[in-house]
């Protein structure tokens, strides 16, 4: 049976998203399961190492015993058997905000990736936060070339807009008429998502909200409630 999925809207590592990590480490099987970070988004400004040794403090702050950043950092090394074998072995695997078109492009049609959809079809917890959730949906937006394109679709029928109660908000106007056929996703800052598998809702966690957009409406969530959105 498939995994979880965890979205997260940045300022991921701070008070607040501990609701959803450990919810997340709970589902991956608890402390002693394998977590594996991947800081390929935050590569191109060359802060990858750093990131990826936040991420490694923040889960073991939480009681994880089992963390590590993967070499992930680029296209080349998502092939890397090394890091291949890390992600297939995995029963978190979370992936770091930053240049979500460099992510997407890492990630598409590597070894790493089949590796996570691997671990993920077994029962592992997939997910990450700001360019690391906008990359699994159906669409993602990438704000240098201010443009939507395609995503790695583990989430068909919606795109993540991170950051919403900081910057967010500011591009459901631009992306609404583009992409009129799928829902836009608003999550704030400190604030996830984790779906609750078959039944096909998601739960919000942390002091923020979930806005969703679909068509004319728009709809806010907060903590503990559940968001649906139509599948396309």
């Amino acid at each position: 049976m498939p995994g979880h999925i965890i979205l997260a809207g940045g300022s991921e590592f701070q008070a607040g998203m501990d609701r959803a990590d450990r919810r997340a480490i709970t589902l991956a099987g608890g402390p002693d399961a394998p977590i594996r970070i991947i800081p390929a988004a935050a590569a191109p400004d060359r802060n990858h190492e750093r990131a990826g040794g936040n991420a490694v403090r923040w889960f073991r702050s939480l009681g994880a015993r089992d963390v590590a950043a993967v070499g992930l950092i680029n296209r080349r090394s998502a092939d890397d058997p090394a890091v291949v074998a890390e992600l297939r072995a995995a029963r978190l695997i979370y992936m770091l905000g930053g240049f979500p078109r460099h992510l997407n492009e890492a990630l598409l049609g590597s070894a790493a990736w089949d590796a996570c959809r691997e671990a993920h079809a077994a029962g592992a917890v997939l997910g990450g936060s700001s360019a690391g959730a906008m990359v699994l949906c159906e669409m993602l937006f990438d704000p240098q070339a201010n443009t939507p394109i395609p995503g790695l679709n583990l989430v068909p029928g919606i795109v993540i807009l991170p950051h919403h109660n900081t910057f967010g908000a500011g591009w459901a106007s631009r992306l609404a008429p583009k992409l009129p056929d799928l829902a836009l996703l608003g999550i704030d800052e400190r604030t996830a998502l984790i779906d609750d598998g078959t039944a096909g809702g998601w739960t919000v966690y942390g002091p923020g909200a979930a806005t969703l957009y679909q068509g004319e409406s728009v709809e806010r969530s907060a903590e503990r409630a559940v968001v649906h959105w139509a599948r396309s």
